[in-house]
């Protein structure tokens, strides 16, 4: 008799239910952010609240409960190192739900999985910024090496040309295909599933 053993089943057998609610965990925690539906959502939300609440914990115990639940010492690690350590002020609600749309073909009910405290990643920085920074870098430094030793002679850095006399600048091609490409708006109806 199953008395009281509601759980969300997702049309899956036990062994394969329980993977996808281990990789969806697994995937929470590394990612912070997911997208999935909303009965699978609602199904890993109290693994993921119940692991948290084990790295606020931070024992042994705890730790060895996590491990038997990941299965990777990396994920382990990661769960009691940095994102229990973000929820030390919370007594609960580590995640939150939003809804995404639909998704196209089964018109399932999408939705944003994510953990509420989440790290802010810093943006990266273009190529030519970088270039610069290194070269604000290296000139003091020359700078200092050439009050040092001014016998020595300065080499000569080689120039680039751009373009040569008479000939107009190069000039890149447009990104956009024209009309935006022609081949997605005749696409066929087969393409789309």
């Amino acid at each position: 008799m199953r008395h009281k053993q509601a759980r969300y089943k997702l049309n899956r057998f036990t062994s394969w239910h329980d993977a996808t609610l281990l990789a969806l965990t697994k995937n929470l925690l590394i990612r912070e952010r997911i997208v999935t539906t909303k009965t699978k959502a609602f199904a890993v939300k109290p693994m993921i609240e119940k692991l948290i609440t084990w790295g606020k914990k931070n024992s042994l115990h705890a730790r060895r409960q996590a491990y038997q639940v990941l299965g990777e010492h990396r994920l382990v690690s990661l769960l009691f190192g940095d994102i229990a350590q973000r929820f030390n002020n919370r007594a609960g609600g580590y995640t939150r739900i939003l809804g995404f749309g639909r998704r196209r073909g089964d018109n399932a009910q999408l939705v944003l999985l994510e953990l509420t405290e989440i790290k802010k990643k810093e943006p990266k920085k273009h190529k030519k910024l970088k270039e610069a920074e290194r070269e604000l870098e290296v000139k003091p430094q020359a700078a200092k090496d050439s009050k040092e030793r001014p016998a020595e002679e300065k080499k000569a850095e080689p120039k680039v040309a751009t373009a040569e006399k008479g000939k107009p600048p190069i000039t890149k091609k447009p990104d956009k295909k024209f009309l935006g490409g022609l081949r997605n708006i005749f696409k066929k109806k087969s393409d789309s599933l």
